[in-house]
């Protein structure tokens, strides 16, 4: 992987890691269209700077991240249904990672939610509940199991868990980033753990590709997530759907005209 290669996928992770996208769909494409896809590296990498986009919620919100003991409190029991469920379940779902098909139908299905959410829980915004309680936390913790099937978006996921809970759109987003620094880091964590058990190691050009890609993807991060809660209190999620809709379909097109699509 080249530099320029990194910054591109890096940035790629940065935009639509916390946007309700799908950060896997767009992941697959990038690197397919590099040619980069089925390289080992390809695969460690756009796990490993993940850390740079989980720094950028720390950094943009840390007078409210570092909180209250109670808030961590509800973080972990927000946490635990996916992490749960992911080790209960890490063979079927390592299954379903294969699928790029499975991808691109999540991306077109939660795209036609979209379009309906804003009038489904407009009552929300008008007379949002008191904030977030543990069972709350709970629940969206349920959603965020949800996004285990790679295309659902764990952003999507918990944002729509937090809406049936009557949060707000801004309040919903906001515990959408605040839930993704604990998951994000455990899920990184372990598969990096496994990628130096198995004897991966780096070198000095590794090195350089991820503090590079770290970086990109932390600035990128921090503009994407400040961009969002801006657009979605003001305008909603249906551009959100349309968008989803049409890189669903265009998964799907390439895969069914044979091109080699690989989930990294």
């Amino acid at each position: 992987m080249s530099i320029v290669e990194a910054i591109i996928l890096a940035i790629i992770e940065g935009i639509t890691e916390f946007l309700p996208v799908s950060s896997t769909g767009h992941i697959i494409i990038g690197s397919t269209l590099m040619g980069i896809a089925d390289e080992s590296f390809t695969k460690l990498f756009t796990v490993a700077i993940q850390f740079g986009a989980i720094l950028s919620v720390i950094v943009l919100y840390w007078k409210r991240f570092f909180q209250t003991f109670d808030f961590y409190k509800k973080l972990f029991v927000a946490f635990l249904p996916a992490a749960v469920i992911g080790l209960l379940l890490g063979d079927y779902i390592n299954v379903l990672l294969e699928r790029v098909d499975v991808v691109g139908c999540m991306l077109i299905i939660g795209g036609i939610f979209f379009l309906f959410t804003d009038k489904l829980f407009e009552e929300n915004e008008r007379t949002p509940s008191e904030g977030i309680t543990y069972p709350v936390a709970l629940k969206i913790g349920f959603f965020q199991a949800l996004a285990l099937v790679p295309g659902v978006s764990r952003s999507a996921a918990t944002i729509i868990g937090g809406l049936t809970q009557r949060l707000n759109r801004k309040t919903a987003a906001e515990f959408s980033f605040f839930l993704a620094v604990p998951t994000m880091f455990a899920a990184s964590a372990y598969k990096l753990f496994g990628y130096y058990r198995d004897g991966g190691s780096f070198g000095e050009r590794e090195l350089l590709v991820l503090a590079v890609g770290n970086i990109v993807a932390f600035i990128v991060a921090m503009l994407a997530i400040k961009s969002f809660i801006n657009y979605l209190t003001r305008h909603g999620f249906k551009v959100f759907g349309y968008y989803r809709i049409v890189v669903g379909l265009a998964i799907l097109i390439l895969y069914y005209l044979g091109v080699d699509l690989t989930i990294v």
